[in-house]
């Protein structure tokens, strides 16, 4: 069985897709046969938008897995959190549908990068949120943040509820992407490399910028 990592980050549109498709391309460069998931999207009707970046970013087309739906169990049209987008459609996003996708590739693949949607505590039914998902499942977290005003805020309480849910936290990815108050920027970067170095010593700290695709 491959090892599953799960992908999130702070807060909405804070790089977490760019971040995958690059770890996933990372891993694949190492030799590891590679597959990244989408847990939930929404937005889209037909297909999953951050599948088709991660696979331009990877530089593959799309697979099988891809176009049968294994590796977005759950797609929804409205662009809002997944309880709400789910709700709109009359539909019920089942934990169990998700973990059979995930196992299935998981037996194809050395890794499987599970990208979320949104933060760490967007519901996806009723009270369940995506940190509930990654601690039942007992999945190493990679945490993406940036430099924008209030991050540090937002990077601290998601690695302290981590940390409280006994959550593994491989690395935090800096979005340098977009530019933000260099000011601001510097230092967010310098504090949460510094913090990290005090309070999560095993957590690796890793910067990435705007790239092409």
């Amino acid at each position: 069985m491959g090892k599953v990592i799960f992908i999130s980050g702070i807060d909405t549109d804070v790089g977490k897709t760019i971040a995958t498709g690059l770890y996933a391309r990372e891993l694949m460069n190492q030799g590891f046969s590679v597959i990244t998931q989408k847990m939930i999207q929404t937005g889209c009707r037909a297909f999953s938008d951050d599948l088709l970046v991660h696979r331009k970013i990877q530089k593959i087309d799309l697979t099988e897995d891809d176009l049968n739906g294994t590796t977005c169990p759950y797609l929804f049209e409205y662009p809002c959190s997944p309880h709400l987008a789910a709700k709109q459609e009359g539909r019920h996003i089942e934990a169990k549908k998700i973990e059979k996708s995930t196992a299935l590739l998981a037996k194809k693949y050395d890794y499987v990068l599970l990208e979320g949607a949104g933060g760490l505590m967007v519901p996806y039914h009723n009270w369940e949120t995506t940190l509930d998902y990654i601690q039942n499942q007992g999945y190493p977290l990679v945490l993406v943040t940036s430099g924008k005003l209030g991050s540090i805020n937002h990077t601290l309480l998601s690695l302290e509820v981590c940390k409280t849910r006994n959550i593994n936290v491989l690395r935090v990815l800096y979005n340098l992407y977009p530019e933000y108050d260099p000011i601001i920027s510097e230092e967010t970067q310098r504090y949460l490399k510094h913090y990290l170095a005090q309070f999560f010593p095993h957590t690796q700290f890793e910067s990435f910028g705007k790239i092409a695709i």
